[in-house]
């Protein structure tokens, strides 16, 4: 049957017993006592009904509600409502005057009446559901659903936070978080526009703290240093390598430590040959000598002298640039070399020894002659030997290393003897030699 007739049909018996109630009655009587449910009122004169629901504690149990009636209650479910009659203005018989004024609602559980039907009752709105704290309420037709939030699934009555790291839905790192969960990137890596996976940061790009070049690589990146430079403890600041604490054979001479780089540098009177090497200025060729009108400019290693150009002594005279002549008229020269050419080298020090360094060549011999040479002087400490090649040429050698700067001035004699001839003469070299300060 459907609620809308049911309504009708309990309209009209209500409608039906009020008239017959209402009804003024026959006799006269006046009633002091009244049946159960009602007290009498004697300020009205009536008998007055009883609420039982606010005299009787607890008078519905469990889920039950209590509804007062005339001359009763009723233990109706939550959902169930009672629409009182109006009160007849004269209440004679209260026991027919209860069973005149009740309409109980007939619409389904879950329903409510309105008008001429039944409407749906929102039991989330009117909090009489039973979910959970833990549960969320949804009206449904005719009833309600409890639900658990997103993130949770129902285990007995509660809601139980789902895991779902367990379920591997991210890449790197998982957190999982009431009713929810985040991923989270290794260090080097971010997520992606899923939420989900991670994609390498190219951290050069975001300003990385290297000093001077970046290399990107997957999850990190790398700091790397230009030349003469080396990653410092920190891994991003480029420190100067002085190249120069590492080796003694960068530079011949010195070595100069620069940002990034070292340089070699000369003392003073050489210029340096490529990057490392020093090489000796020729000042005399160069013109950067004061050498005057009357002199020469001998170059020496690590700069030059300048030496007369009439160097002969008594009883010597010139008779060439360099060469000075003993007349055999005089008789201080009977004893001494006929002629004296001299002659300017210079070494290095620190020469390893034995070491030719000079070739002796007569420009004259005699012939029928036998040659010898010999140190004449300026050797002191025997520093120089002589070791003759053949008749006419003879070697010195420097037999010790010796350091400069320091000079020598040697008299090399060649001896001319004729045993046929009772012949015997010599001719001398002086030989000036210029022991340079370094060894280059």
């Amino acid at each position: 049957m459907r609620p809308g007739c049911v309504l009708v049909f309990c309209m009209c018996i209500s409608v039906f017993l009020r008239r017959a109630i209402s009804q003024p009655p026959t006799e006269t009587d006046t009633y002091t006592e009244c049946t159960d449910g009602y007290h009498w009122d004697p300020q009205t004169q009536h008998c007055k009904d009883i609420n039982e629901c606010e005299t009787i504690p607890e008078a519905c149990k469990g889920e039950m509600k209590c509804f007062n009636h005339y001359g009763g209650y009723l233990c109706l479910p939550r959902s169930a409502s009672v629409i009182p009659a109006p009160d007849p203005p004269n209440q004679v018989h209260p026991s027919l005057e209860n069973m005149a004024s009740e309409s109980f609602n007939l619409c389904p559980s879950g329903f409510e009446p309105q008008g001429d039907s039944c409407v749906d009752v929102d039991e989330c709105e009117g909090d009489s559901h039973d979910c959970q704290p833990s549960q969320q309420c949804f009206n449904t037709e005719g009833s309600f659903s409890c639900q658990c939030p997103d993130g949770y699934r129902k285990v007995g009555t509660e809601c139980i936070d789902i895991d779902e790291c367990r379920y591997r839905y991210c890449q790197h790192r998982c957190v999982n978080v009431p009713g929810s969960f985040s991923c989270q990137c290794e260090p080097g890596f971010q997520l992606a526009g899923n939420n989900r996976s991670c994609i390498d940061v190219d951290e050069c790009g975001m300003g990385a703290p290297c000093s001077q070049r970046c290399y990107n690589t997957y999850g990190t990146f790398l700091c790397r240093c230009e030349q003469g430079y080396e990653l410092g403890p920190d891994g991003f600041a480029c420190n100067d390598i002085d190249e120069c604490s590492y080796s003694s054979y960068l530079c011949q001479y010195q070595c100069v430590n620069e940002h990034g780089k070292f340089s070699c540098v000369c003392p003073d009177g050489y210029q340096l040959l490529g990057t490392r090497l020093c090489q000796d200025i020729n000042e005399c060729e160069t013109g950067a000598h004061q050498c005057s009108d009357g002199q020469t400019c001998v170059n020496i290693h690590g700069g030059h002298k300048c030496v007369d150009t009439k160097s002969c002594q008594e009883p010597y005279v010139q008779v060439s640039e360099n060469r000075c002549m003993c007349p055999v008229t005089k008789p201080s020269c009977r004893d001494m070399p006929y002629s004296i050419v001299h002659r300017y080298m210079s070494i290095t020090s620190e020469r390893s020894v034995p070491s030719d360094i000079f070739q002796i060549q007569a420009t004259s011999v005699y012939p029928g002659a036998y040659n010898t040479f010999r140190i004449r002087s300026g050797d002191d400490n025997g520093d120089f030997y002589i070791r003759q090649i053949n008749n006419i040429s003879a070697m010195l050698v420097l037999a010790r290393a010796v350091n400069g700067p320091r000079e020598y001035v040697l008299d090399l004699e060649m001896v001319s003897v004729n045993p046929l001839m009772s012949y015997h003469t010599s001719s001398a070299l002086r030989l000036t030699i210029y022991v340079g300060p370094y060894a280059f």
